[in-house]
């Protein structure tokens, strides 16, 4: 047995604020061809409310997951908090949420940093953790309040939600992993240096040198280290900075859009960053049968990839209703201005 296979998804759980703002408002506000969210296969972007941020939206997910695994918040021997919008500069997320949730002072705590990535490596340090002994289960979250400059593309996509994941052994879990891989390079797609307020990106880094090489090497790396092949998956999640870019990487894989389509969730609410392959998962979760097999890989700019091939067992069914499935929160939605947009995320400053 390979290490990855001694440990599974005991919980799971996403959290999607409310407010919503349709992108024909940004092509209102700053004169984009309206054709550009038609292309981008984005209709909606979600927005964290003006008393939100990622953590308050993690500790929302982590409840969630909770709920699902059953299990005392004092037995998680670690909170890892996958984010590029931490609300404190110097100051760990992961401590807050694991004070919120009951878990601290006996565990460990730490916050991880690799754009939208981070939270998959805090899951990839969670198989490892669990999967020596160190501790019994991990508590992974991937949280964000996305951030873009006004007036640049990245805004049409960049939002908020959260999605949370408690490993622990594989007989309690209700999906395992099978195998894992990982790829990565230094690629510059994208970067916010010290001191700016908005990242950078280098658009023609974007899609093939950054997202494509990478997933694609991920998942080619998975499938030559077990043997299988892409009509071995009933679903296939990767990450979605828009609409489009899965279902394009998926034809490249040779696997059809069916496997990829229930998973999508960016055409709802945009691209949610450290949640947004990790809401795809906790999507197909909410609906997935016993016995069926996940591809997962998320992706990273600077730039990484990860992929997982994840069995569903049959606690997979105890488990679905315990908690709001992604779609409830897809549902539950008001739509906003980009004036209120503005002043949620706080784009403009009160002179006082």
């Amino acid at each position: 047995m390979i290490p990855e296979e001694r440990v599974g998804i005991i919980g799971w759980g996403s959290y999607i604020p409310r407010w919503r703002l349709p992108l024909s408002e940004i092509v209102r506000t700053w004169g984009f061809n309206p054709k550009e969210p038609e292309e981008l296969n984005v209709a909606e972007k979600s927005v964290a409310g003006i008393d939100e941020d990622a953590i308050t939206m993690g500790w929302e997910a982590a409840v969630n997951a909770l709920r699902r695994a059953r299990i005392d918040p004092r037995k998680i021997g670690a909170v890892w908090f996958g984010t590029e919008s931490k609300p404190y500069a110097v100051k760990p997320s992961a401590t807050i949420i694991a004070e919120a949730l009951g878990i601290a002072p006996e565990t460990m705590a730490t916050d991880l940093e690799f754009a939208c990535r981070a939270a998959s490596e805090a899951l990839r340090i969670s198989i490892g953790a669990v999967a020596s002994g160190l501790i019994n289960y991990a508590l992974v979250i991937g949280s964000d309040t996305a951030q873009a400059n006004p007036g640049d593309v990245l805004e049409f996509t960049a939002s908020s939600a959260a999605t949370a994941l408690i490993t622990g052994p594989r007989e309690e879990s209700a999906a395992y992993f099978e195998a894992s891989a990982t790829f990565v390079t230094d690629t510059p797609d994208f970067w916010r240096r010290d001191h700016s307020r908005y990242p950078l990106h280098g658009e023609a880094f974007t899609g093939e040198p950054a997202y494509f090489k990478h997933i694609v090497g991920a998942v080619k790396l998975l499938m030559e280290k077990t043997g299988l092949k892409p009509e071995d998956f009933d679903y296939a999640i990767f990450h979605q900075p828009n609409g489009t870019f899965p279902l394009r990487v998926a034809r490249m894989l040779g696997i059809p859009k069916e496997k990829v389509i229930p998973g999508l969730v960016t055409p709802f609410i945009g691209n949610s960053y450290n949640s947004s392959a990790l809401i795809g998962l906790s999507r197909v979760l909410d609906k997935a049968k016993p016995g069926q097999r996940i591809l997962l890989a998320p992706f990273g700019s600077g730039a990484g990839s990860d992929a997982y091939s994840i069995i569903v067992t049959d606690r997979i069914m105890e488990k679905q209703e315990l908690a709001p499935t992604v779609d409830d929160y897809i549902v539950r939605k008001a739509l906003i201005d980009y004036a209120l947009y503005a002043k949620y995320r706080r784009l403009i400053n009160r002179i006082r």
